[in-house]
């Protein structure tokens, strides 16, 4: 007796790859807000400065000193609305726990001066028919003033004599006062204590508050909490969209370089094209400030992993290198080289036929000690290049106060190169090895800082569309391998 033995499905289900979508989600969630983490991040920072290092003896924030001057009988504010009147209110807000402020004057002339302040209801009482000065404007640097006039006679009696200032300063000399604000509606006026016209005084106003400091740290806990979850989102995302993409790590073959960047002219290239294609690119730019913030997140956690365990994780490694490959075929189309027409597809993978490719070789191995000084140290005779080939620099006449601004070479190749297309439709061939080899120098460089590879990029122009081999290059592993060995030997 045989047992029947069912036969093998002749169709077997399709491997279902992982819809990518959450992990792209929350690459961009965290993208987000790690972006909005920097904002209470720097201002409470800046404020925890100021808080150490701008205050004077008594803790306040102090303006420089400004010159207040009016023929008229009084210099004053425009109303001050601190809210509804104290005798109303129901809030129970004293404005005094959060903020102490202070007036400093001091009288030009030998007449003593009055600084009070005062209800605006008082106020306008006591000036109402009196020659004044509203300051309307001021402005620190330089130091100006705009102010409104009213013509009037002298007032009834010297300020002093009024007793509804909450608080007021008189006298020859530096004179101060300090006040706690209540809600209300105020007026602050300055005067000579005898009420004569001509009042001339240098002012400054400052502030004291125990708030600077608590809402800096505070600030700072928040932006740090915030940046720190935003940087979860964003590993973990990167790791599902690096898994998820099939990017290949495979180290080079003998005789090939470990940073591989070639491209393809695409020929014929458009007349016009270049000219929208700034717009056209605004998808992919979005994209991509959030991917290179992954992309720095991604290289500062594996300097640590690198330090501590010499090998730079896959899954990040795989994530960075495709930001790097769609950094390539973005700028390739756009205007690094505006080497294609075909509008670049949005992925982190490899894309065959597409005419801009590169490729970093994943190291198996890679020094603890250059990672501690190729982005800061090593890498500073390069940066001191780039900026020659894709920054801006400028040039100007010792003592005069012109610049001319000279862009990097790369630009302004590329600017030749639009020009060329525009009036003539072609690509000048020499042009097109000359920018290929800038950008490769770019990217090696990029590479390196981003600890991709411990080899230092070459002080070499490699021009023209692919990669030269170079004998004797690095394994995949770090060390050399002589050219034409059996790496299966």
């Amino acid at each position: 007796m045989t047992t029947a033995v069912a036969p093998e499905s002749s169709n077997p289900q399709p491997e279902r790859r992982p819809n990518p979508v959450g992990w792209v989600v929350m690459v961009v969630a965290g993208g987000i807000l790690a972006l909005l983490a920097l904002a209470p991040l720097a201002g409470g920072g800046l404020l925890v400065w100021a808080d150490a290092t701008q205050k004077d003896g008594d803790g306040f924030f102090s303006t420089p000193d400004g010159r207040l001057e009016t023929t008229a009988y009084a210099i004053t504010s425009d109303e001050i609305d601190l809210g509804a009147d104290p005798t109303r209110d129901s809030t129970g807000v004293d404005l005094g726990d959060f903020v102490t402020l202070r007036l400093e004057v001091e009288g030009t002339s030998e007449t003593p001066a009055f600084v009070g302040i005062g209800p605006e209801s008082d106020v306008s009482r006591y000036l109402g028919g009196v020659g004044t000065a509203t300051v309307e404007d001021i402005s620190f640097d330089p130091f100006a003033v705009s102010y409104r006039y009213s013509e009037g006679a002298a007032p009834k009696g010297a300020p002093g004599s009024e007793d509804f200032w909450v608080a007021s300063a008189e006298g020859s000399g530096p004179q101060r006062l300090e006040w706690e604000p209540e809600v209300g509606n105020w007026s602050v006026v300055v005067m000579n204590a005898n009420g004569d016209p001509g009042v001339s005084v240098d002012a400054a106003l400052a502030a004291k508050s125990p708030w600077v400091l608590r809402v800096g740290v505070g600030l700072i806990v928040g932006g740090a909490f915030g940046l720190l979850v935003g940087a979860v989102l964003l590993v973990v995302g990167v790791v599902g969209l690096a898994r998820g993409s099939h990017i290949d790590l495979a180290g080079p073959h003998p005789g090939d370089a470990p940073v591989r960047i070639e491209g393809r002219l695409d020929e014929p290239v458009s007349r016009w094209l270049w000219l929208v294609k700034w717009i056209l690119l605004i998808p992919h730019l979005v994209v991509l400030v959030v991917l290179w913030l992954a992309f720095a997140v991604v290289s500062f956690i594996a300097f640590f992993a690198i330090l501590f365990t010499a090998r730079y994780p896959r899954s990040l490694f795989g994530f960075n290198l495709g930001v790097l490959r769609w950094t390539w075929r973005v700028t390739y189309y756009g205007y690094s080289a505006l080497g294609t027409d075909d509008y670049p597809p949005f992925t982190l993978g490899e894309v065959p036929g597409y005419p801009a490719t590169l490729t970093v070789a994943y190291p198996e191995r890679l020094s603890r000690g250059l990672v501690l000084v190729k982005w800061w140290l090593l890498a500073i005779p390069h940066y001191l290049v780039l900026a020659l080939i894709g920054g801006t620099v400028g040039a100007g006449v010792s003592g005069g106060d012109w610049q001319v601004p000279f862009g990097g070479l790369l630009p302004l190749l590329v600017l030749v190169v639009a020009v060329s297309l525009l009036f003539t439709g072609t690509y000048p061939a020499g042009l097109f090895d000359l920018v290929m080899g800038l950008n490769r120098w770019v990217y090696r460089v990029i590479a390196y800082v981003a600890l991709m590879r411990d080899e230092y990029p070459p002080f070499r122009l490699d021009q023209g569309a692919t990669e030269p081999d170079v004998p004797g290059t690095a394994t995949a592993s770090g060390s050399a391998r002589p050219a034409g060995t059996n790496p299966g030997a």
